[in-house]
């Protein structure tokens, strides 16, 4: 964080002494609404946006961060921006998948996409240009990546699921693309608000739950009232937050202020990723030592997903023109980074 931080305020005083003079206005004062109530994406992730975002334009952009539901409704933080009520946003683009199942393309669903390899994609296979383009024609937002996602577990369940057999009726809790996916493959989903999955857990109203990445999961405590952890997260092995910015706000900064808060979402996802990539170690360190068994997919389940994913993904790309080009330009990333195992040692391997 610290070397990062150095290099945003270097960036921060060159763009100073570029545009500073020309543009010596009053600082920006923006309010950023977020669906978070809190934990890291409210308190670590969307508070750095904001940090880099004030460090890189010399002050001239201020960001006051707010939790979800005090700006408006915590699952309808686009229509927040696009109202204007809120300058800019800490979001999760997949909670606009009923408009546009696109979304789910661009946050992570079950394509087998780590969060190194969505990073790639993103900054260097045209992903970050697609996603923005997309907001700004489907949504009337500026949007761009500002944090990554760590590969999530696959089930917190009081049911022991390793095949595909045993998926069959499980009452699930999950949203989004995996919702239509898991229910395609056999399980009964159920959409709920993450508050109020500990007790559905807790009180046998759900089987299993899936929420996030063994960081996230730690807090909630879903690990005290379900007995199985069941990996590795294939319905969501990577994936990004993003920023969003109103576009009236966006029209008034200058060239330089954009590119510089596009910057700041790119060195947001960098932060987020160390951090929270190495806070899943710990955490998942916890659950191994815990009361929990530990349970590994069979083999043969994943590639059920997988099979079951790509008819998911051929259905909407014959529906829907964004859903097509963003799936094409992943494919293709996909079949580059074939290349990877024939010349880089697995994560872990260290003999030699």
């Amino acid at each position: 964080m610290h070397k990062m931080t150095r290099i945003a305020a270097s960036v921060g005083v060159a763009a100073g002494l570029v545009a500073g003079s020309a543009a010596a206005e009053a600082a920006e004062s923006w309010r950023m609404a977020t669906p978070w109530s809190g934990g890291p994406w409210l308190e670590r992730d969307a508070e750095t946006f904001a940090t880099y975002v004030n460090q890189l334009t010399g002050g001239d952009v201020e960001i006051e961060v707010f939790p979800g539901g005090t700006l408006g409704g915590a699952l309808r933080v686009t229509n927040t921006v696009k109202s204007g009520v809120a300058e800019v946003s800490h979001n999760y683009i997949n909670y606009d998948y009923g408009t546009d199942p696109t979304a789910a393309l661009l946050a992570g669903h079950s394509s087998g996409l780590t969060p190194e390899e969505f990073m790639l994609w993103m900054y260097e296979g045209g992903g970050v240009e697609l996603y923005e383009a997309f907001r700004r024609e489907v949504f009337d937002v500026v949007a761009f990546p500002c944090s990554i996602l760590g590969t999530e577990i696959f089930l917190h369940s009081n049911k022991k699921v390793e095949t595909l057999e045993d998926f069959q009726g499980l009452r699930l809790r999950t949203s989004g693309a995996w919702a239509e996916i898991a229910s395609r493959l056999g399980a009964s989903t159920v959409v709920m608000a993450g508050g109020e999955i500990y007790s559905a857990l807790e009180r046998g109203v759900i089987d299993a739950a899936e929420w996030g990445s063994p960081e996230m999961n730690r807090p909630t405590g879903f690990q005290e009232v379900a007995q199985y952890v069941i990996l590795p997260g294939v319905h969501q092995s990577g994936g990004f937050l993003e920023c969003q910015v109103n576009q009236e706000a966006w029209d008034g900064l200058s060239e330089e202020q954009q590119e510089l808060l596009r910057l700041a979402g790119k060195l947001s996802v960098y932060d987020s990723w160390l951090a929270s990539s190495f806070a899943d170690l710990d955490a998942y360190q916890e659950l191994i030592d815990g009361p929990n068994e530990m349970v590994q997919l069979d083999q043969s389940f994943i590639e059920a997903i997988y099979e079951e994913t790509e008819k998911w993904e051929n259905q909407y790309a014959g529906e829907n023109e964004w859903f097509a080009r963003v799936l094409e330009s992943q494919r293709s990333f996909k079949e580059s980074m074939s290349l990877w195992p024939e010349y880089r040692l697995p994560i872990g391997v260290t003999d030699n």
